[in-house]
């Protein structure tokens, strides 16, 4: 049997989830934007799942806008302030270098239309410094944007301290919280925090479905403007007939994160514990402060391994990763590894394992066995 030890890319759904959505499939099918029974019924659904995503960070139903997902999320709260920031000539924002794609490029393309994108380093510890983000703020900063959790070493951000920090300027904090998202407590309770990325397939629900939690500050909503139109659904700022079913299911899958995350964080860290253990022979190398790594990711290369050869050889025991999903279609090396000074032998061969509260024991006596195999042909090819 494969092992999935993939869940930062993708988490498999939850059965209650899945549950959830059947029922709404079979008797709330009416557009929610329908003024009778039908729609009526499917709004209600709609609005208690907008509860139930907003209860996570603290936020109140009418502040969940519904997306396809974190990157659609971070795509409207970085592209949808461009109107704004050039309207008070307020063009510069800071973020980090190893955010994910759909921060970093959304910023490339600000960048090309005139803004100044300040991208702060990590330290070899992969995580950003609280300090630096506020030192590289100025008069002109209209945003600073900091993911929760690093998608590829689990390594948790100082949000808590920047939103403080932030609490009483005139700046836009927005929060890539795709990994985090019902994962780190009440961090991304702060009022401070306008703008928060989820998505639903993170946390045990459905894929396709997201939302960006637009919070109001001094009764103030985020300056954002849609990037569609054709309609006036999602309060404005995302056109289209709301996936009711999806929404249900992003719903359900918040409130079981809610009622079940310390259950849920105990078992990820007891899974983490094995694996350490398991693997030691190998004396593998963590990319990431073990100190603020969240419980259910870890990032290792172990001596003469290359990722590629390591995935191929583990298939049939385990599904691993060697980056973010979007940056393997790619092809190309880990930018988040890169910022924080990993060598080059290593980033080839860096492998991320990331699991969940249910994922079954592998059976690491012979995963060590391919390991082995693989450290033999590397050695054999280098002689």
């Amino acid at each position: 049997m494969t092992v999935y030890l993939d869940c930062n890319a993708s988490t498999p759904p939850d059965p209650r989830v899945l549950e959830t959505m059947w029922r709404c499939y079979a008797l709330e099918h009416g557009n929610a934007g329908s003024p009778h029974e039908f729609g009526r019924r499917a709004k209600e659904a709609a609005n208690l799942a907008r509860e139930l995503v907003g209860a996570l960070a603290g936020a109140r139903r009418h502040e969940v806008v519904f997306t396809s997902g974190a990157t659609e999320s971070n795509n409207l709260a970085l592209l949808g302030l461009a109107e704004h920031g050039q309207t008070t000539g307020r063009r510069h924002i800071v973020s980090t270098q190893i955010e994910h794609k759909s921060v970093l490029e959304p910023l490339e393309l600000l960048r090309q239309r005139g803004f100044e994108i300040t991208l702060l380093p990590p330290n070899a510890g992969g995580r950003v410094s609280a300090g630096d983000i506020v030192a590289a703020l100025r008069d002109d900063t209209l945003l600073a944007s900091v993911q929760d959790v690093n998608n590829e070493t689990g390594v948790s951000q100082p949000i808590s301290e920047i939103a403080e920090a932030l609490a009483d300027k005139n700046i836009l904090l927005h929060v890539d919280a795709a990994q985090g998202f019902g994962k780190t407590g009440a961090i991304l309770h702060h009022q401070a925090i306008d703008l928060i990325s989820i998505s639903g397939h993170k946390i045990y629900g459905p894929q396709g479905i997201g939302a960006l939690i637009v919070r109001r500050r001094n009764s103030q909503l985020p300056p954002l403007a849609p990037l569609m139109t054709g309609g006036g659904q999602e309060f404005g700022l995302r056109p289209g007939t709301l996936p009711v079913a999806l929404a249900v299911g992003l719903g359900k899958a918040a409130e079981l994160a809610g009622l079940e995350a310390n259950t849920r964080a105990e078992k990820c860290r007891a899974f983490r514990k094995h694996l350490w253990e398991s693997l030691q022979e190998f004396r593998p190398t963590i990319h990431g402060d073990p100190n603020f790594t969240a419980p259910h990711a870890i990032n290792l290369s172990f001596p003469n391994v290359d990722s590629e050869q390591a995935i191929e050889a583990l298939a049939g025991l385990l599904a691993v990763s060697n980056g973010s999903a979007c940056t393997s279609v790619c092809a190309t090396a880990s930018h988040v590894l890169a910022a924080m000074g990993v060598a080059a032998a290593e980033l080839d061969g860096a492998l991320r394992f990331s699991w969940m509260h249910d994922t079954p024991t592998p059976d690491w006596e012979a995963v060590c066995g391919v390991l082995r195999e693989c450290q033999a042909a590397s050695n054999a090819s280098s002689r």
